[in-house]
């Protein structure tokens, strides 16, 4: 081959790494889209307790449907502090679990179980700032939220 043949492979390769680089997502992390509501629930008269939440029920929504393998809420401060603190809520996925597109804290996630048998989630204290972090598969998420107070 001669040296223009070289060159124009060479060129050839590099404007194709160029492209797969900045105009593909081959090589960024898969993460997973989160974002969360806290939503006044009406809550029928007989179904009302002494124990009543002190926080609104808070909701999570995602980019798309997800398998998910295993979900964590730490409070925010220990986590920072000690990524290897208990988290009050950890469901890790017990077979297949159903794709998901939303889910409330603390509800039962169909195909998933606690890490821990027997466990619940926590209360959510309010104004608390929470850490949340999602696995499915090879894509990940993380999340910050707040608990609002119930008025």
């Amino acid at each position: 081959m001669s040296k223009n043949n070289w060159l124009l492979v060479i060129v050839l390769v590099a404007l194709t790494t160029v492209y797969a680089v900045w105009f593909t997502d081959w090589f960024r992390p898969k993460t997973i889209q989160i974002f969360h509501a806290c939503r006044k629930v009406r809550v029928l008269a007989n179904q009302r307790t002494k124990n009543a939440p002190v926080t609104l029920p808070v909701m999570f929504g995602l980019g798309a449907r997800y398998q998910l393998k295993e979900l964590k809420v730490w409070p925010l401060d220990a986590w920072q502090s000690n990524h290897n603190a208990l988290p009050v809520w950890h469901l890790i996925s017990a077979t297949n679990s159903a794709p998901v597109k939303e889910f409330m804290y603390g509800r039962n996630i169909p195909g998933m179980k606690p890490a821990i048998p027997g466990t619940h989630a926590e209360p959510l204290e309010p104004n608390v700032t929470y850490h949340l972090f999602l696995q499915a598969g090879s894509y990940k998420g993380e999340h910050n939220f707040e608990a609002k107070p119930v008025d």
